[in-house]
């Protein structure tokens, strides 16, 4: 038991060593992106030194990914970009990569519990087995990282979503044009949102069209639908030609309204929640002291 508390403890080690390597640099990375679009970075010497990650694992991974994608389908190709867009890691990591990253999980923790339990003598085939299981949890683990990283982000994405369309609507109705109220989001808001919205930029001028990068936008954070309904209503906005400013100032006060709304619903919600853990946690510890006094009391007398 030793041997294998000391096996899966490695793996953990290892497996949440690979994963933070996925997210340790993304915020410092974003904020650098957002300055040098701003003309407020400057590229230094230290910045161009690649990390040892980046040197030997992404590498490693590679090699191992080209390997993977010739048995993988279109579909599952496609599925694993999207998850990717949604917890903002497209740019960073391929969807490749990210395969070769979690077989090499599963076939890890597999060898780990598979030697683990031969040392302990379980047999052959309690081996394979065990192994086997190890190896669909190392499998399962990074998706489960990725949609949980994925959800939160769109949670964040929604919160920041009305502060942001009212900095818009005050730069544009002060006279700025789209593009540079969107620049001044960059410039005073942080987080996914003004990551995805200096994206957004980055297209515009590289040439592509304004309705395109916005729809963009909303393709890559599906999952958060008031951000799609605000680029759908911008999108029509700029082909009918109507003011920006009244959209956005609407948009915010119907996804303040929805949040509201939301709120209310969890609330009426928590109420049925708190049942199950009441009937079968509280409610029998309050019957045992009630009841129990009297119960002893007739069982003595009885006796």
């Amino acid at each position: 038991m030793a041997l294998s508390f000391i096996l899966l403890s490695v793996f953990g080690v290892v497996s949440f060593t690979l994963l933070a390597i996925l997210s340790s640099k993304q915020e410092t990375k974003t904020q650098e992106r957002i300055l040098r679009a701003l003309g407020q970075g400057e590229i230094t010497d230290e910045e161009d030194i690649r990390p040892l990650s980046e040197r030997m694992l992404r590498p490693m991974l590679q090699q191992f990914a080209r390997i993977l994608t010739r048995w993988t389908s279109k579909g599952q190709r496609e599925q694993t970009t999207a998850k990717l867009s949604a917890a903002g890691l497209s740019g960073q990591w391929e969807e490749a990569e990210w395969k070769g990253l979690q077989y090499a999980l599963s076939v890890l923790l597999s060898l780990l519990i598979f030697v683990s339990f031969t040392f302990m003598d379980s047999g052959l085939l309690t081996s394979f087995e065990m192994g086997s299981i190890g190896f669909l949890i190392g499998y399962l683990f990074p998706n489960s990282w990725l949609k949980a990283k994925a959800k939160q982000r769109q949670k964040e994405i929604q919160r920041m979503l009305p502060n942001v369309l009212d900095l818009l609507t005050v730069s544009v109705e002060a006279g700025l044009g789209f593009d540079a109220a969107v620049l001044k989001v960059v410039e005073k808001q942080k987080g996914a949102l003004a990551e995805e919205f200096l994206r957004v930029l980055q297209e515009i001028k590289m040439g592509r069209p304004r309705r395109e990068a916005l729809r963009d936008l909303a393709k890559r954070n599906k999952p958060a639908e008031d951000l799609s309904n605000v680029v759908a209503s911008l999108v029509q906005a700029d082909q009918l030609g109507i003011s920006i400013g009244g959209v956005l100032r609407n948009q915010a006060k119907q996804i303040r309204q929805k949040q509201r709304q939301r709120a209310e619903e969890k609330a009426q919600k928590a109420p049925v929640k708190m049942m199950i853990p009441l009937v079968f946690f509280v409610f029998p510890s309050i019957f045992i002291i009630v009841i129990g006094p009297a119960v002893i009391q007739i069982i003595e007398m009885f006796k």
